[in-house]
């Protein structure tokens, strides 16, 4: 049965309000299936509503809060179902200005705070989004987890003890990577607290720095055979298998990072002149050659498997809403899912950058420069091309010294 129309009266929420925002999600290409169970979140809501004499212009989400709360007791799924689509259904409303957006008063501490930041990272800054997607959630579980549990901070929230305690107790049994990035979002956060007045001195100095020692590693890599056999295990027999099969060849092709495979967007393919629009790190804009293997992947995807939608992302969400990928760990799934496909057992971490390292690798054993390999990476820093000098394993025996042995020469 169909989902839309089969509410005639929703208590506290007026039904044509409902229908409305189901039919916003069914353009979004949600299933009926989903649809339906929002209804049913939404009639439970509204009859909660009219039962407490809560009006539609009261609406918040205080209100969503309380109505959350009643549902302490139901099951994981629901509570699951329920927290999303109260979500959307606000900002659909306010969207339509039926209900008023939040003033600033009404903010909760926690939530001002971390918005706050965000817009510091971004305009003060400068940093791309997929920087904030990096440092972000650093801050939102330092800010939560010192919350008072209305949405205000505990008074000793800002200080150095606190801040350093947090570090510490986040970092166990995290690699030192996480714990790097980590500490460098902590540091900027104090930073940020004391241009705007929260600290009355800059606490960034009390965050302990961790170590990263350049050129300490070998880097890992994919072997050309090894990245051939991911490539193949797309099934391009469905949509999803021919994204993944696009994705899978311009991390293996271009040695594009799983950030900037994200921000692809239709009007950076230029068609005609066979070129790719690359948005980098540091808000660096290149173009990059398109090869007809690669370009062909993304036009069949394109035609065959992405279908119609108002973003204009390349890569979209196998499921509603049929928006762009949320993030480059989106990319990095869709290669852990092809190691799994393949019966590779990697450290999924990281694993699209794999791919990257196997570019370089067999660039430099085929004999590219460090310059070629720099260009073709858009490295900007010569040391950021310099680690690959390790997997010249050919070229290092000419100058590696023989290990001396009883009764050699020394």
């Amino acid at each position: 049965m169909n989902a839309t129309r089969t509410v005639s009266e929703s208590g506290g929420l007026p039904a044509h309000h409902i229908d409305a925002f189901l039919d916003r999600l069914r353009t979004a290409h949600y299933s009926e299936v989903s649809l339906r169970k929002k209804r049913r979140v939404l009639c439970a809501f509204s009859g909660w509503m009219k039962h407490r004499n809560i009006d539609l212009i009261d609406l918040d989400e205080s209100v969503t809060a309380r109505f959350m709360k009643r549902m302490i007791d139901a099951s994981r799924d629901r509570v699951q179902r329920a927290r999303p689509t109260l979500r959307q259904f606000l900002a659909y409303l306010r969207a339509e200005a039926i209900v008023c957006s939040p003033t600033l008063g009404s903010q909760s501490a926690i939530a001002h705070t971390y918005r706050r930041y965000l817009d510091y990272l971004r305009q003060d800054r400068g940093l791309a989004k997929n920087s904030l997607l990096v440092y972000g959630p650093f801050i939102r579980d330092f800010l939560d987890s010192h919350s008072a549990g209305d949405g205000s901070l505990l008074p000793d929230a800002f200080d150095a003890v606190t801040i350093r305690n947090h570090l510490l107790a986040r970092s166990k049994g995290r690699s030192a990577e996480y714990t790097r990035l980590m500490a460098v979002a902590l540091r900027s956060f104090c930073h940020f607290l004391f241009l705007r007045g929260d600290t009355a001195r800059d606490l960034a100095g009390s965050v302990p720095s961790v170590r990263k020692w350049r050129q300490s590693t070998v880097p890992t890599f994919l072997t050309p055979e090894q990245q051939e056999a991911l490539i193949a295990s797309a099934d391009r027999s469905t949509p999803t298998g021919l994204r993944d099969y696009a994705i899978l060849l311009l991390l293996a092709r271009l040695g594009l990072r799983a950030g900037e495979i994200i921000e692809i967007e239709l009007d950076d393919i230029h068609w005609r002149s066979g070129e790719l629009v690359v948005h980098g790190k540091g808000q660096m804009v290149e173009h990059v050659p398109l090869s007809s293997e690669v370009g062909a992947a993304i036009a069949t995807y394109l035609r065959d498997g992405r279908g119609a939608s108002a973003s204009r992302r390349v890569f979209l969400r196998r499921l509603a809403p049929r928006v762009g990928l949320a993030g480059p760990a989106a990319i990095g799934k869709i290669v852990c899912q092809a190691f799994a496909r393949v019966g590779f057992r990697p450290a999924c971490r990281g694993a699209a950058h794999l791919f990257r390292h196997g570019l370089a690798t067999t660039m430099i054993r085929h004999g590219a420069s460090m310059a070629e390999i720099a260009e073709v990476l858009r490295h900007r820093s010569p040391d950021s091309t310099a680690i690959y000098a390790k997997v010249a394993f050919e070229d290092l025996r000419g100058v590696a010294r023989s290990w001396p042995t009883a009764g050699g020469a020394i």
